[in-house]
């Protein structure tokens, strides 16, 4: 059985988020497609593999250039849109269970010192 990592209607809503190529005032090879490269990256990411052992004759791309794209695409904000985009669309289905919700926290520390409390026995 074949799992299709990137269906067409994911696809759509991460299409738009992505940013354009600029040409190559030099030339040169043209940019790798982006489905190719997110299909590649879902597959490194799902299997834990190494960038560099992506097999480029099934996805059409190497790993490293997914490696690279994956960086384009979090310095322009690419994830925090596309979690976003989802979120909403999956409230607007119903399909959000609160029931599973995981919070997150962060301990910052106090430079300049605080309040010590008394030592615990």
């Amino acid at each position: 059985m074949t799992v299709e990592l990137l269906p067409d209607e994911l696809w759509a809503q991460i299409e738009p988020l992505l940013p354009t190529h600029r040409p190559q005032p030099k030339g040169g090879r043209p940019p790798v497609d982006d489905r190719a490269c997110l299909r590649g990256l879902i597959f490194i990411l799902r299997s834990g593999m190494a960038y560099s052992l992506l097999p480029t004759e099934v996805f059409g791309v190497s790993g490293v250039t997914c490696w690279r794209r994956l960086r384009d695409w979090t310095r322009a904000g690419v994830w925090p849109q596309l979690h976003e985009r989802l979120l909403n669309r999956l409230g607007r289905l119903g399909e959000i269970n609160l029931d599973h919700a995981v919070v997150d926290a962060q301990a910052v520390r106090a430079v300049f010192g605080g309040r010590t409390p008394d030592p615990t026995r």
